[in-house]
């Protein structure tokens, strides 16, 4: 049995909820800094995974985003939750608060 694959998928099951997360807490985040954020949280996470997943979020309107032009580069797309978007945290957020309960219950010896 490999290892490495079933903490790779315990990791991407949760992407979605530290993604949300970090914007939710920030109010709008640019991708960069999502991956700063994720890389700093030991998440690590590349950007052609990051950014189908900010795409999808967008398109479900679980996210927006706004275009600021930069001095240094081209513009910079800024994302935000929408309404329906910081329901989704919410829940996200108590479902892995109970799930994560059962599981230190599980298995704390």
């Amino acid at each position: 049995m490999n290892i490495e694959n079933t903490e790779s998928q315990m990791r991407k099951g949760l992407l979605e909820l530290c993604i949300l997360g970090i914007i939710q807490k920030e109010k709008e985040a640019y991708p960069s800094d999502i991956l700063e954020q994720l890389k700093q949280a030991k998440l690590v996470v590349l950007e052609g995974t990051l950014y189908p997943l900010l795409t999808r979020l967008k398109n479900a309107n679980i996210l927006t985003y706004r275009w600021e032009e930069s001095t240094s580069g081209p513009p910079r797309k800024y994302y935000a939750l929408t309404a329906d978007g910081q329901q989704m945290y919410e829940q996200l957020k108590r479902s892995w608060d109970e799930i994560s309960t059962s599981v230190n219950h599980l298995t704390t010896i």
